[in-house]
């Protein structure tokens, strides 16, 4: 199968894999003990890999998937050995991926059609959505793209602050009301300076709550209906940042926001400093919305265009 191609700089590759570090080694030491004193795949060795996907977040649905394409390969070449087991589980994922979000970007870009871009952003508190918008506007500028950020998590006085932080760092305008405001008239005003400035992407922050999924539903149809009296077609995507440290609780969260709001991409985050990076397989498989971006690192430059093959050519190197 050729879809290990070279794609990514190396520079940006290393990062990948210093990235996936701990979820690699975690999975390698569990597949390691599951084939000691095993030369051939057979049954028991199937049985402990379908565990071992299951206990690193693949979740069992997705793992269900893989497992049968590896009974194919086994009933078809009637003879693997364990040793071609790696190679096996990286070529199946990355053909099982393939057949779901295709056509996927590997650098930051936006459609060139029409601007302002308006992207909104949404997620539970703590995921790391402030900062996947601060590393977002950043790329965007590198790339000579006139970015405007909009506050409009005017629940947490934590959040408008935090934003107003990444928009002085990476040197791009925000705009913001006191904590309380209509998010709505937030979004309204942002568009509108945004349209006023000829900007051509616009980041939206949204409020992170989700303990009652009607008001959340109510408050982000709101927000959309009043960005469409600037921008007829706004918001052109609505991203869900996700916990990829959560594991399973990232599953229970994509669901929740998908029955909420059409989500129409996905960014999964603290990547680094956890070992449950298999979480990106079993999203970006079960919810059939593309992984937009992955955060590896703490640093600006460590949110990455999602490539589902370099992603798997990393996790299993």
């Amino acid at each position: 199968m050729g879809f290990f191609k070279k794609i990514f700089s190396s520079e940006k590759k290393e990062t990948l894999d210093k990235g996936l570090e701990k979820s690699k080694t975690s999975f390698f030491n569990k597949l390691s003990k599951a084939v000691a004193g095993k030369s051939k795949v057979d049954d028991d060795v199937l049985d402990n890999l379908e565990e071992i996907l299951v206990t690193s977040d693949v979740g069992v649905n997705t793992t269900l998937k893989i497992i049968e394409r590896i009974e194919a390969r086994v009933s078809k070449d009637k003879y693997l050995g364990t040793s071609e087991l790696n190679d096996i589980l990286r070529e199946e994922i990355a053909g099982l991926l393939s057949e779901t979000n295709v056509g996927e970007a590997t650098e930051f870009s936006i459609p060139t059609a029409k601007k302002p871009h308006v992207i909104m952003v949404v997620g539970v508190n703590g995921v790391g959505k402030t900062t996947t918008i601060g590393k977002m506007a950043y790329q965007f500028k590198k790339k000579g793209l006139n970015v405007v950020l909009g506050a409009a998590d005017t629940f947490r006085a934590a959040a408008i602050d935090q934003l107003q932080v990444w928009a002085d760092r990476v040197e791009v305008p925000i705009v913001k009301q006191a904590m309380g405001s209509d998010p709505a008239s937030v979004a309204f005003d942002t568009l509108q300076s945004a349209v006023n400035q000829n900007a051509d992407v616009v980041i939206i922050d949204t409020a992170g709550r989700l303990h009652n999924k009607v008001n959340l539903m109510n408050e982000l149809t709101k927000v959309k209906r009043v960005m469409q009296k600037v921008v007829d077609d706004a918001p052109h995507d609505v991203l869900l940042v996700l916990d990829g440290s959560t594991g399973q609780n990232a599953f229970e969260q994509a669901k929740q926001f998908t029955a909420a709001t059409e989500v129409s991409s996905l960014a999964v985050t603290k990547l680094d400093g956890t070992a449950k990076g298999g979480v990106v397989i079993g999203i970006s498989d079960q919810f059939q919305i593309p992984v937009k971006y992955i955060g590896v690192g703490e640093g600006i430059e460590d949110l990455q265009v999602f490539n589902k093959f370099e992603f798997v050519d990393s996790f299993f190197k």
